[in-house]
């Protein structure tokens, strides 16, 4: 987004170069998981998937200015479709990796790690662009995924699981991990809670630029906003791994929702103190809210169907974060308290969607009858 604000010339180009690269998550996600679930050597596919999202980056930072934007969405588009590789296509394999008893362990430690990077993720991007430019913070960032390259390819396989091993086509996967989505009342509401919060934190990410322009002196500084959250997420994280039984899932799941509408209302006084504030209460709640829907995938999740779940739920994120941009990009043009208090009220939106549907435990012969 920082390049597409330098090289494009507008917040709302930058917004939609964002929401090119992130909305078409939604079908890669599916079909991504899908394949993870059927290949006997699921690091493979993903260090595939990383080389093609890295190369999508490039050619995006070489057509920015020289092809019409039009062709640059495109691109975006189709290099986002890749995009769940980066997340939960990794978040799928811990249990290949991790003994049973130790994976909520794990799992809090591997929300953790999505906040460290986005820690040094932001910040990184600020003090490149800000030495280096913008593009320079891109190769950067193809350069940065490029090293995660022999970690995906040295995933051991999964045992028994060759690719002879599925009779089922791939359409009917997807059908069946759509089916575990929506059927499971306690997933369902933490998969619609989870994305339409991640839909107000893409409207906040679009009024980045501006946020850091107007109340910090720069641009570039906007982007160290984003690692103020991500170390109170951190914090947030590590302190919930000491009392792991504090709170249920579920209820993280609503509650920190609401600690992000606090948030957002608060960034819209527009001085800088209560920005950085409001900023650090942002991660407060989003920090823990991923641990909490990590924890649940974990629980309600047949294991055949996995990475497809984990795929599909990180692209309604990603796509609900597409959507936020798209949707505050022309408002944040207009009034920037505007856009900030409409992220708010998505924010609140989210916490009371985790109630429009009822909780329904799932038996284990309902969890037989799907692996059958």
């Amino acid at each position: 987004m920082l390049t597409g604000f330098v090289l494009a010339g507008s917040t709302t180009d930058a917004s939609s170069l964002l929401a090119g690269i992130t909305i078409s998550a939604a079908v890669g996600g599916p079909v991504l998981g899908a394949l993870l679930d059927r290949a006997g050597r699921p690091g493979r596919l993903l260090a595939v998937a990383l080389v093609l999202y890295a190369a999508g980056l490039g050619i995006i930072l070489l057509g920015l200015g020289r092809m019409p934007f039009a062709v640059i969405i495109l691109i975006a588009v189709l290099t986002g479709l890749w995009g769940p590789a980066l997340s939960g296509g990794w978040t799928a394999q811990l249990p290949c990796v991790v003994l049973g008893d130790q994976l909520p362990w794990a799992n809090t430690l591997d929300a953790m790690t999505f906040s460290v990077a986005s820690l040094a993720g932001p910040a990184l991007a600020g003090g490149v662009a800000g030495a280096l430019g913008a593009p320079t913070a891109m190769v950067v960032s193809a350069g940065l995924i490029a090293l995660a390259l022999p970690a995906a390819w040295m995933l051991p396989a999964r045992p028994g699981r060759g690719r002879g091993a599925r009779t089922t086509s791939v359409i009917s996967d997807l059908a069946a991990g759509m089916r575990v989505i929506a059927g499971r009342q306690a997933l369902a509401r933490a998969t619609l809670t989870s994305v339409l919060s991640c839909t107000a934190q893409g409207m906040l990410t679009a009024c980045i630029p501006l946020l850091g322009e107007r109340v910090l002196g720069g641009a570039g500084r906007g982007a160290m906003l984003l690692s103020c959250a991500a170390i109170s997420a951190l914090v947030a994280n590590a302190v919930l791994a000491r009392f792991p039984r504090s709170a249920a899932p579920d209820t993280i799941i609503w509650a920190s929702a609401l600690v992000q509408a606090a948030a957002l209302a608060l960034a819209t006084w527009g001085q800088s103190v209560v920005l950085i504030v409001a900023v650090l209460i942002a991660g407060i709640g989003e920090g823990p809210q991923l641990a909490a829907l990590f924890a649940i995938r974990h629980r309600e999740t047949p294991e055949h169907l996995r990475g497809q779940i984990f795929t599909t739920g990180a692209s309604l994120k990603i796509t609900g974060f597409a959507l936020g941009a798209v949707v505050a990009g022309p408002v944040v043009t207009r009034s920037l308290p505007g856009a900030l208090a409409l992220a708010a009220s998505v924010a609140v939106l989210a916490a009371l969607a985790f109630f429009a549907l009822p909780s329904v435990s799932v038996n284990s012969s309902e969890d037989r009858a799907t692996s059958s």
